[in-house]
């Protein structure tokens, strides 16, 4: 497994791409958690790189009659425990590594919270913003096409991530099924997840992840003896994910006092509306501007005085400087990757708590494996019984990476890796490796 990139200087204004290897640091987490398990050779080699990588260069019609090649990615880490599982996001900077890092994390989110899935991630290299509606579907029909029998139901099976949503699910469902033998049509409709309610999607799908995230943060509140009723946060991206968790944490009486996005950012220290926002957001494209808040710079968001601190956006956006300047408690991992090693190092000798990645934004695959096994039992969960399942679910693996971590004497990162790695230890050395 590789050594850690190092965070560069002006990471903070610089694309994905220039920010360091994204799949080094993820395996650099790893390795980590691998020295304290005593994980066998055999099971560090076959974890170190993904089983299989898939690039596809595909064609796609534009409105103008215009024809353009467009590159897509699928790559599977891993799939001991269940079949491969992950999102596929559109994003004009999506590369390799990153879909190596995305996918490789997947495996452990899910054997982490004990999952019969694998791990997988996949998208297409390009900005979703410059399609109109019927180029963003004739690009998803064409990739999953493309794709073939390299998903499946039993095999592979994508979800939405950045770029994408619930009906591209249903396109990329819809395309799937039309070439799927007549027989299983209506059988293969969990060869994706997070897909609309009417196209056989679940209740508490879109707010999973969020969700998950709340469940988290009341959790580390308990141990902490912190009130949620009146305490302060700061989110770093307003999308999906951010979104919803903000607007669930203010009903449980904490206080959104900044947020931004790629427009720009913005703080409001008597609180900002999460539900106004986003009705402004789905206007404009950004939280930039909203006249309920003061216009921030970068550098002063992340200096805002709060008690939790949500990264909700890109990977790789808590550098050395950003971990310096952080005025907060804890911070609650809802975007892939967020933080340097350099960075989070930082934080420890700050005495910043972090719930990692890993563990913090996990509801999403756990409701995914919620509608997996509704679409293939034909049964419809109400909305109550998902969330208390989640509920139930973040809560027993949070208190078993805090128990895990306290015991071991470990950071939270590391702990949520050494009961993943342990389960994936256990059924290497049960079944062997064939032949």
């Amino acid at each position: 497994m590789s050594s850690t990139s190092k965070a560069p200087k002006n990471a903070k204004k610089s694309s994905l791409k220039d920010r360091g290897n994204l799949f080094d640091i993820a395996m650099a987490q790893v390795e980590k958690a691998a020295d304290v398990v005593g994980l066998a050779p055999k099971v560090r080699a076959i974890l170190a790189q993904p089983k299989n990588e898939l690039i596809i260069n595909f064609p796609v019609q534009m409105d103008d009659g215009s024809w353009k090649m467009f590159k897509g990615y699928r790559v599977q880490h891993n799939n001991l425990l269940g079949p491969y599982k992950g999102g596929m996001r559109y994003h004009h900077e999506a590369n390799l590594d990153e879909m190596k890092a995305l996918a490789s994390w997947m495996t452990y989110k899910s054997a982490l919270h004990d999952i019969p899935f694998g791990g997988g991630k996949g998208g297409v290299r390009v900005n979703p913003s410059t399609l109109s509606a019927r180029e963003k579907e004739r690009l998803t029909r064409r990739f999953t096409h493309a794709l073939g029998d390299n998903i499946g139901p039993e095999w592979d099976i994508p979800a939405p991530d950045v770029g994408t949503d619930g009906q591209v699910m249903v396109w990329m469902m819809d395309t799937y099924m039309n070439v799927a033998g007549y027989s299983d049509k209506n059988a293969v409709r969990r060869v994706v997840t997070g897909k609309t309610i009417h196209s056989g999607g679940s209740h508490g799908r879109s707010e999973a992840t969020g969700l998950g995230l709340v469940y988290c943060i009341e959790e580390w509140a308990k141990d902490a003896e912190l009130d949620l009723d009146g305490c302060t946060f700061t989110v770093q991206g307003f999308g999906n994910v951010g979104s919803h968790l903000a607007n669930l944490l203010t009903k449980r009486g904490a206080v959104l006092v900044g947020t931004g996005d790629h427009g720009g950012y913005i703080a409001n220290p008597e609180g900002l509306n999460p539900h106004k926002l986003r009705q402004y957001m789905a206007k404009t494209g950004t939280v930039a501007k909203y006249q309920g808040a003061k216009e921030i710079s970068r550098e002063e968001f992340f200096g805002l005085e709060c008690d939790i601190f949500i990264p909700a956006a890109l990977e790789l956006e808590i550098g050395p400087d950003e971990a310096k300047s952080l005025k907060c408690k804890m911070i609650a991992e809802g975007a892939n990757g967020p933080t340097y090693p350099e960075a989070e190092s930082i934080l420890k000798e700050r005495g910043i708590e972090v719930i990692p990645d890993v563990l913090a934004n996990s509801g999403g695959v756990v409701v995914s494996y919620f509608e997996w096994l509704q679409n293939k039992r034909s049964e419809r969960w109400e909305l109550e019984e998902v969330r208390e399942k989640l509920h139930r679910r973040m809560s027993s693996t949070y208190r078993a990476v805090r128990q895990c971590a306290t015991q071991r004497k470990l950071d939270m990162r590391t702990a949520t890796y050494v009961i993943a790695l342990e389960r994936l230890q256990h059924s290497y050395s049960e079944r062997g490796i064939f032949p």
